[in-house]
């Protein structure tokens, strides 16, 4: 027992002079390290850090697109910042700030710890710790990164006032919408200079300032409310300090901030590719505060020469008066991979901030009609199958028994007509019953699986082969590019990948693909698209392409949207234009008595992929599968249709009129 007790005992000991003499040997390599860092970090430029840490954002062969963070900075001095400014920085962000030394021991300890237990790296609690992160070092969250904070902290309280440090730290800490620094924030943010601030909007400026994507109203979510409850907590802290009054607290109403304006360097159709690869950067975990003041290099999958032939192809084929209200949109997608080779969202990004290729929506039109073909080829209906074409004609509803009437465009007939002409010429009155014998629910599967997100409302209706669904043309473009692909889908992506300001790769983006649709299937699609370019509704507009092209038009009633869809074996591009309201028409702009997808959207299309496919071998298309075979199918009244001379106009189903 007493053998056991020593060894105990003996045991016991050891371990506690192990643990005294391995918590030594820790402390002297800190405080060695520490050393170091503290010889070996100096304190660089403060007015060099805001142009040195904006992020760049390049196309994919790396020339630059634009900056975010470059620019928006005014410096002033201590003196002409209102003290109730000050003291709501304070009251924020640092109470005991004169008081106390550079460095918060509790906070370096709270840090630490989170970082130890794998949590996010938390930032100096005091504000001269701040000003050491904000103005010198980049925003990786790192132990290396706090210790130089710490001993750029403690240099700056040996070398500088603590007026210096205040006045420097208020002339360059970020307050979001391309804002660094207290003057360009009450600009920004209230339309005044910061001598001008009341005590309600300098409380405002000092809780922005903690997280601007938290607390700018204008990113909407929860943010207002949250500004409000921080809003509420500054100025507390100022009255508990004694910084202002109780009448004064009593009497602080919460201010109205500015809508926000995008700086200059999103002047033009740039911003819209900018603001979008933001949008897609903060998807994927990027705040605002590190894209402005990161430093990284954010490259995408753009293509210079694609994205200037879009912006080009709009300018010459577009009129030089159009509707007001007229929106454009066009993107440009590799099949296959999903990237995003060109986008144009809008004419000038500083007059509207609506993608007009990202955001906006407007009926489809005929655009829809390839979905109902690719269903119809599933279930084995051949393109040479025979439908009649004749106007108007009247189709009940299998869903709810409602009689729809359908029109075809300009009231043209077509008699008996085969499936391959139907599709050149966008006959409504043949894809209607299409739509129906080929299963309505399956039409809108093959939207799905083509690239329509679920976002779009899609209704398993006769309308649903006359597009009466609105989507984004990015959609559209996404769909078509599987088209392209021969049937695999690729998921669409703008972010190829993110270097951070070591140069280490922080994010990397990667092809997602998935066959959709059978390759013969395609090859019969793709062959009636042909038509379409060749012979059909986008003949004229397509004449001198000069290479094989596949695609289709969409028209929707009184031309309230007009869309081309088309793509080469390399390139699938949608372009769509509409109005404000989606029932106004574009007939008449630029003199044309009707605006079609044929017209200024297959123009458009015409004139980008030429340029944006210069100097690349001229691919052809697989040849058709014929599906069913060669003969012909004769499938004529094979979907019930009721006379309309004897059907009253249906209600609530419009007329319906679209190519």
């Amino acid at each position: 027992m007493a053998g056991q007790r020593f060894d105990r005992e003996t045991i016991k000991k050891y371990a506690i002079r192990t643990v005294i003499f391995g918590g030594g040997i820790g402390f002297i390599l800190f405080a060695l390290g520490f050393a170091y860092a503290y010889f070996t970090v100096s304190i660089p430029d403060p007015n060099a850090f805001v142009n040195s840490q904006s992020t760049i954002i390049q196309y994919a062969d790396g020339q630059e697109i634009g900056r975010l963070g470059s620019e928006n900075r005014t410096s002033v001095k201590l003196a002409n910042i209102p003290l109730h400014v000050r003291e709501a920085v304070l009251a924020a962000e640092d109470r005991k700030y004169y008081s106390e030394s550079a460095v918060s021991p509790l906070g370096i300890a709270r840090a630490l710890f989170n970082d130890l237990r794998g949590g996010t790296l938390q930032s100096g609690s005091t504000i001269t710790q701040q000003y050491a992160k904000t103005a010198f070092l980049t925003s990786a969250q790192s132990i290396t990164r706090k210790v130089k904070e710490i001993v750029i902290a403690i240099k700056l309280q040996q070398q500088m006032s603590k007026d210096q440090i205040l006045e420097n730290y208020l002339n360059t800490i970020y307050f979001g919408r391309g804002s660094y620094g207290v003057q360009t924030a009450s600009e920004v943010y209230f339309g005044r200079t910061v001598d001008q601030l009341s005590i309600s909007q300098a409380a405002v400026l000092a809780s922005i300032l903690n997280a601007p994507g938290l607390y700018d109203p204008s990113y909407g979510g929860n943010n207002l409310k949250r500004l409000q409850n921080r809003w509420s907590y500054v100025l507390d802290g100022m009255l508990k300090e004694k910084w202002i009054t109780q009448k004064e607290r009593d009497r602080a109403k919460f201010p109205t901030l500015k809508p926000r304006v995008t700086s200059g360097s999103l002047a033009g159709p740039k911003g819209y590719v900018m603001s979008w690869v933001v949008h897609e950067l903060k998807n994927l975990g990027f705040t605002e505060e590190q894209l402005q003041t990161g430093g990284y290099i954010i490259k995408t999958t753009l293509e210079k020469k694609a994205q200037e032939a879009a912006v080009d192809a709009v300018d010459k084929v577009m009129p030089a008066k159009t509707f007001p209200d007229l929106h454009v949109g066009l993107v440009s997608i590799r099949p296959g991979t999903g990237e995003i080779v060109a986008m144009y969202g809008g004419k000038d990004y500083l007059v509207s901030q609506l993608n007009n290729a990202t955001q906006s929506i407007a009926q489809a039109g005929s655009s829809f009609k390839p979905f109902t073909l690719v269903a119809a080829l599933e279930q084995g209906i051949p393109l040479t199958s025979i439908w009649n074409g004749a106007s108007p004609k009247v189709f009940d509803d299998p869903g709810s028994g409602i009689p729809y009437l359908v029109t075809n465009y300009n009231h043209e007939q077509y008699g008996n007509i085969n499936l391959l002409d139907a599709t050149a010429e966008s006959v409504n009155t043949v894809f209607v019953p299409l739509g129906i014998k080929a299963g309505l629910s399956n039409v809108v599967d093959v939207a799905r699986r083509a690239g329509i997100p679920d976002s779009v409302n899609l209704l398993a209706s006769p309308s649903v082969s006359l597009g009466v669904a609105s989507p984004h043309v990015i959609d559209l473009a996404s769909a078509y590019a599987t088209f392209a692909a021969n049937g695999v889908y690729a998921k669409p992506f703008i972010i190829k990948e993110v270097d951070g300001a070591n140069q280490g790769i922080l994010y990397q983006g990667s092809i997602s693909t998935q066959q959709v649709f059978q390759p013969n299937v395609m090859s019969d699609l793709t062959y009636a698209l042909e038509q379409v370019t060749q012979r059909g509704t986008a003949s004229s507009a397509l004449a001198s392409f000069g290479r094989p092209s596949a695609g289709k038009t969409g028209t929707t009633t009184n031309s309230a949207s007009a869309w081309f869809n088309g793509f080469t074996p390399q390139l699938a591009t949608t372009v769509g234009m509409f109005r404000n309201d989606s029932t106004l028409s574009l007939n008449g702009m630029g003199g044309l008595p009707s605006v079609t997808g044929g017209t200024y959207p297959a123009m458009i299309w015409n004139a980008m992929m030429k340029k944006a496919l210069a100097g690349t071998p001229v691919q052809g298309f697989s040849a058709p599968s014929n599906i069913g075979g060669t003969d012909a199918v004769n499938m004529v009244n094979a979907v019930p249709t009721l006379d309309p001379s004897v059907v009253p106009t249906p209600t609530p189903s419009p007329t319906v009129k679209k190519k």
